[in-house]
């Protein structure tokens, strides 16, 4: 069976981390790819663990090479997805899981059609739980669901969606995709 390369976005609130998480722990076949970024180190990071570090004309001559599946800049540093390093984890026998943003996941998509996107996120009632739950102010829950419809209006790209109401429904769901 051919590895696959799958991308999971979708709103804060939703359980990503968690589903993610529970696929890493529940699968050998199944990898991360160490992220790249542009800025600097902080004290106490080692470069491979939780990032590959590039200095500036490092950077641009990944994005000039085409190596870039997706890239973005945040807070002003800028970080992306390294097609060689995701072709490695491919190469060696793995499939590859990401947790992007869904503007990441899109344009991942179009650098690499073959990717299963997947768009995950928990029924309107129970998100909007969620973020009452979690809200530190009444304002903040309009501005949250605001911001979950505008990405769910970007997802369309996505080839898969799960609902992520129950936790272990979702795992397996997505378990049971990889498994195809």
């Amino acid at each position: 069976m051919s590895k696959k390369v799958f991308v999971v976005s979708g709103p804060s609130g939703a359980g990503i981390s968690d589903i993610v998480a529970a696929v890493f722990a529940g699968r050998e076949d199944v990898s991360a790819v160490t992220p790249i970024t542009a800025r600097k180190m902080k004290a106490g990071e080692v470069d491979g663990v939780g990032f590959f570090f590039y200095d500036l004309e490092g950077w641009n001559a990944l994005k000039e090479s085409g190596d870039l599946l997706e890239c973005t800049e945040f807070a002003g540093n800028d970080y992306g997805t390294s097609r060689r390093l995701v072709l490695e984890k491919l190469a060696s026998g793995q499939h590859v899981l990401l947790n992007l943003e869904v503007e990441r996941a899109s344009q991942l998509k179009k650098n690499m059609p073959e990717a299963v996107c997947v768009y995950i996120e928990p029924s309107p009632a129970v998100l909007r739980e969620r973020y009452e739950a979690i809200a530190r102010s009444p304002f903040e829950v309009p501005v949250r669901l605001r911001d979950a419809d505008r990405q769910r209006a970007l997802s369309d790209f996505c080839d898969a969606r799960i609902v992520s109401d129950d936790l272990e429904a979702a795992v397996a769901a997505l378990d049971a995709l990889i498994t195809e």
